[in-house]
């Protein structure tokens, strides 16, 4: 994570920590213009009470590709030291998020999506469901979330506290 200086109240505060976040939001609706993306802007939202700093949020059509594309240029290009993926990773025909991450990354973190479902299953029985994956793509750490901007956010929170210690093995910490 790169150092920036934070601010209270327009003060400089200290030197804080900021997670360079990327969110990846697979929707057909919502990549023709049919619906507005509601998740983005409710994880955008989510994130401001981290030291985070959102760097890129763009929807794209469920379609590997494009999801596998952005991952890749937002870990590779961007730096992002964590990738949100939201949406796509139910049992429809078009929900293809788990195959395009699992090309993306080079090891999986089987802990954080078994984390995300058991927690899931308090709020719905359907969390069983999710075909969710999360792994690390060179220094990025990339999560599958639900598409809903309510479950998307809950599963963020499910796994909250253990990203920023991931972040910082990542890039060299020892913990």
């Amino acid at each position: 994570m790169s150092a920036r200086l934070a601010s209270s109240g327009g003060d400089l505060a200290r030197a804080e920590p900021m997670m360079r976040v990327a969110l990846v939001i697979p929707s057909d609706r919502a990549a023709s213009g049919v619906r507005p993306d509601a998740t983005g802007p409710a994880l955008a939202e989510a994130l401001r009470a981290w030291p985070a700093e959102v760097i890129a949020c763009e929807v794209v059509p469920d379609e590997k590709d494009a999801i596998r594309g952005r991952i890749v240029r937002f870990a590779d290009e961007l730096g992002a030291d964590l990738v949100l993926v939201a949406g796509g990773t139910g049992l429809g025909p078009r929900d293809v998020t788990p195959e395009a991450t699992r090309e993306a990354i080079e090891r999986e973190v089987p802990g954080i999506a078994e984390t995300i479902r058991a927690k899931g299953l308090t709020c719905t029985p359907n969390a069983i469901l999710s075909r969710a994956v999360a792994g690390v793509r060179g220094r990025t750490l990339v999560i599958d979330l639900p598409g809903s901007p309510r479950g998307a956010v809950e599963s963020l929170s499910f796994v909250a506290a253990s990203i920023p210690h991931a972040v910082e093995i990542l890039h060299g910490g020892t913990g």
